[in-house]
């Protein structure tokens, strides 16, 4: 079946609640957040709604009342969808669609559908349509009766486009041979690490949005898209960074995290995530300009919980100084956040604290050592290029003295070379 084309951008109302377990000021807050991932779905808010219940209506969830008020401006606006910021089961949508005559979808499906709009690679495709067929999959009398009506446009990327008239064995089916596709993925991506694990690793996690993409470029050089909207980023992005002529990192740029992201993607993503679980450091980039910043950093933290990553060494980098009004709170953050950089990617302001301070909890995470090796024991001496940070080189007759810093993480590795040629070697630690 054809979907109908839609206009370039379509017109919206959000809608939110204050309940006893809310503020308004939150709700209000978040409201602000739905704008600007509709913006990035491609429709504009007319109105922005919210209304206080004791708790929320189980068959409607802002109940009938209010259902029917938003249906009469859908009609008289000729509004084109209604987004809610929690999600909504399917009872609540069929009950709703009887008031309200347009596309109704909640936070996870439009956050679904963002992500279905910008995932460019096999990877990111794969994820994202596994993803939304386990939303789907509970909801299907809704999806099929929207598609079945040809809407186009926000809420409707992705498998609904191809799989209208599939059933639930169909898409079990399908989600089988997604799962087992990641799999796949996972053990490419898993040789691909191991082929990269003599590097140290520094992952950037943060929330939507906070510039971690710009800061990836800056320290790298790349050319890594750059965007000011909501999940530019979704495939993990690895570049080598040289923070001095004798020490490279790899640094990768993961997705943005955000308040209620669904479940089912985090679990779809896993793959992509992995580079977050097995790094050495992350960098844990936060938009200091952003009210409510805190909150910010506590749903990352939760993410990384979720993943097992959390209680690996963290730098905060406290981006975009250069938006603040109030800069007291420089001086009050590292009592809190520690150790912690305040930067401005966009500007290049303070990069230099930022690579000194990686470059401290790395020295940190190390020991000095000598070894004499015979000048033509080339194995040898390319090994020590590859596993350590090499600061200097001195030549007697038939051998060279070296000295290098090596890492706990490929400590290992070295002892593994000395012992292989302990009669052939003299070291020393420092």
């Amino acid at each position: 079946m054809k979907l109908l084309e839609t206009k370039e951008r379509e017109e919206a109302i959000i809608v939110g609640v204050v309940t006893g377990r809310a503020r308004r000021h939150d709700v209000e807050e978040y409201l602000k957040e739905l704008v600007l991932l509709t913006d990035t779905a491609g429709a504009d808010v007319r109105h922005m709604i919210s209304q206080e219940r004791d708790r929320i209506d189980a068959a409607t969830f802002i109940g009938s009342g209010k259902a029917r008020a938003i249906g009469e401006i859908v009609d008289e606006e000729k509004i084109d969808l209604v987004i809610f910021d929690d999600d909504l089961s399917p009872v609540q949508i069929r009950n709703l669609e009887k008031y309200i005559k347009c596309k109704i979808i909640d936070r996870s499906g439009l956050i679904l559908d963002i992500f279905a709009s910008r995932a460019k690679t096999k990877e990111a495709m794969t994820q994202v349509e596994l993803a939304q067929l386990q939303y789907v999959l509970p909801r299907l009398t809704r999806q099929w009766t929207h598609l079945s009506k040809q809407y186009g446009g926000v809420g409707t990327k992705g498998p609904g486009e191809t799989q209208i008239e599939t059933d639930r064995r169909a898409i079990r089916t399908r989600i089988s041979l997604l799962k087992e596709k990641l799999r796949q993925i996972s053990k490419e991506r898993e040789v691909q690490r191991k082929g990269r694990r003599d590097l140290t690793r520094v992952a950037m996690v943060g929330y939507t949005n906070v510039g971690k993409s710009t800061l990836l470029r800056l320290l790298s050089g790349a050319d890594v898209l750059v965007e000011n909207r909501l999940f530019a980023t979704l495939d993990t992005t690895v570049r080598q960074v040289a923070l001095t002529p004798r020490r490279t990192i790899l640094l990768s740029d993961t997705v943005g995290f955000i308040r209620k992201l669904p479940p089912h993607l985090v679990a779809s993503f896993r793959t992509t995530l992995a580079e977050v679980a097995e790094a050495d450091i992350l960098l844990h980039v936060v938009d200091v300009s952003h009210p409510r910043f805190e909150e910010q950093i506590a749903i990352v933290n939760d993410m990384l919980d979720n993943l097992h990553a959390n209680g690996k060494p963290t730098i905060f980098v406290f981006n975009k100084i250069d938006r603040l009004h109030d800069r007291a709170i420089i001086g009050e953050l590292p009592k809190r956040y520690d150790p912690s950089v305040f930067i401005s990617a966009a500007r290049g302001i303070n990069i230099s604290a930022l690579t000194s301070t990686i470059l401290e909890m790395l020295q940190g995470d190390s020991t000095e050592q000598t070894i004499t090796i015979k000048q033509s024991d080339y194995r040898t001496i390319a090994k020590l290029h590859e596993i350590a940070e090499i600061l200097g080189k001195e030549y007697e007759d038939n051998s060279v003295t070296v000295r290098f810093r090596v890492s706990q993480k490929n400590m290992e590795q070295m002892k593994k070379l000395l012992g292989r040629r302990r009669t052939d070697h003299v070291y020393q630690d420092h």
